[in-house]
């Protein structure tokens, strides 16, 4: 699976997601676009998801009929996303093309919300 990192996105997730392949946005000039331009580009380039922090991502972009899925996780901040690897990676896998899935990083533990349905995930 190809994966788009945009800015905010921690490099450290990367090793989580071994063995899909991950890009950062910078990585190809693609840091000074909004939103839709960044779903635009990633989908023509072939991306499959893209990983941001971005929460407002979800209000401000369509995603029906779109190949790409987006994945949020609620922290930019490496500390906490550190600690919940296995959660966004867990939803990274279950991304389907036009999908939105976040990881809401807490201090008792992710929720992991798809569709608007909330499960708690249990680290394994």
């Amino acid at each position: 699976m190809r994966i788009l990192f945009d800015n905010s996105t921690p490099r450290g997730l990367a090793t989580a997601l071994q063995p899909h392949i991950v890009v950062e946005a910078r990585a190809l000039g693609w840091d000074r676009l909004t939103n839709g331009e960044l779903l635009v580009a990633a989908e023509a380039a072939g991306f499959e998801v893209i990983v941001t922090p971005d929460q407002n991502i979800r209000y401000q972009q369509n995603l029906a009929g779109r190949q790409i899925a987006l994945v949020v996780s609620s922290k930019a901040q490496w500390l906490y996303v550190k600690k919940h690897l296995f959660e966004i990676a867990e939803a990274v896998n279950a991304a389907n093309p036009g999908s939105y899935l976040e990881v809401e990083i807490r201090e008792s533990g992710p929720t992991y919300k798809r569709f608007g349905v909330t499960s708690v995930i249990t680290q394994k």
